[in-house]
């Protein structure tokens, strides 16, 4: 992952992520903003893994995601199923996908993987808010990325 100069954080995608969520697709009722938001929590758990990883001092941190995940696993085996859901969420955004009652109150993002509405949409996200407040707890301190 390339991080730019400005300062990133799993919290500000997580508010971002709220914003596309309880705003954005409120008023547009788009797939394209289901998909915006899965990336913004694929972000969030991006920076948290990596801010995890930096605490406990891995030496050789991968720039693969999987690879972090076996890392993250293998110190932290509580966070197992956390990797699981992340690994479903860069599946569910990298699969083809087709539209369901777009710009109607049931829009919904559909694809082999699985179906995402708004209700399991909050649900990622409620989830993703939950893993990133675990990794703060471990670290002690918030979620912050900054280029070296």
């Amino acid at each position: 992952m390339e991080f730019d100069e400005l300062e990133e954080s799993a919290e500000q995608e997580l508010k971002r992520a709220d914003h596309l969520i309880y705003v954005t697709l409120k008023y547009t009722r788009t797939v394209d903003v289901i998909k915006n938001t899965i990336k913004r929590l694929i972000s969030a758990y991006d920076f948290a893994i990596l801010n995890a990883l930096k605490y406990l001092k891995i030496k050789e941190i991968s720039d693969v995601p999987r690879v972090r995940v076996k890392q993250l696993e293998e110190r932290k085996p509580e966070f197992k199923s956390d990797m699981k859901f992340y690994l479903l969420l860069k599946e569910l955004d990298a699969a083809p996908f087709r539209r369901k009652d777009e710009y109607r109150k049931n829009v919904a993002l559909i694809t082999d993987v699985m179906d995402v509405n708004f209700e399991k949409l909050r649900s990622f996200f409620e989830r993703t808010i939950l893993f990133v407040k675990n990794i703060e707890e471990l670290t002690k301190e918030k979620i912050t990325i900054k280029k070296n």
